[in-house]
């Protein structure tokens, strides 16, 4: 049942992007970097979109004082996608384009180590096996309906607003 807990995919997530930053990196092909980024791109925004949707509010209504933590993790994802935005409009491969995809990566890595360290823990903690399995089914099922970010908009949210929206 673990493997299904929200928790759990959310860190394996974590690790695969990890892994594709790094495998980015060490690619030289534009064709084959232009295609790489792409797909991390959207599997970022559907990271984040899934977190919005499913993992947040269940936070908000199941861990004390997860206010904060909430609203600083929505400024991440706006940050993060901001990021990937500005990769854009840089030829693939260029200098201006590395610079760009290596700010977010830095961007998408620092928020992925303060969720690890401040938000994952006190869910595992306060969240029952069970309650975090059946998130982690909703957390499948985003996943397969928004497939290559199909779907979504990508649109920034309102930090103080999500709160407040998720909170009761």
């Amino acid at each position: 049942m673990a493997d299904f807990d929200i928790t759990t995919l959310i860190l394996s997530e974590h690790e695969a992007f990890r892994r594709a930053f790094t495998e980015i990196e060490s690619l030289s092909d534009r064709s084959e970097l232009a295609t790489r980024w792409r797909e991390l791109a959207d599997q970022l925004e559907v990271h984040a979109a899934g977190e919005e949707e499913i993992f947040y509010p269940a936070l908000l209504r199941k861990v004390d004082d997860s206010e904060d933590d909430t609203e600083h993790a929505i400024k991440d994802h706006n940050k993060i996608r901001d990021a990937v935005e500005k990769v854009a409009p840089h030829e693939v491969g260029t200098d201006a384009w590395w610079e760009a995809f290596r700010h977010a990566r830095e961007e998408t890595v620092e928020h992925l180590e303060e969720e690890e360290h401040d938000v994952l823990p006190p869910f595992q903690d306060e969240v029952d096996e069970q309650k975090r399995t059946d998130l982690g089914m909703r957390w499948l099922k985003f996943h397969e309906d928004h497939d290559r970010a199909r779907g979504l908009s990508g649109d920034k949210l309102d930090p103080e607003e999500y709160v407040e929206e998720n909170a009761s």
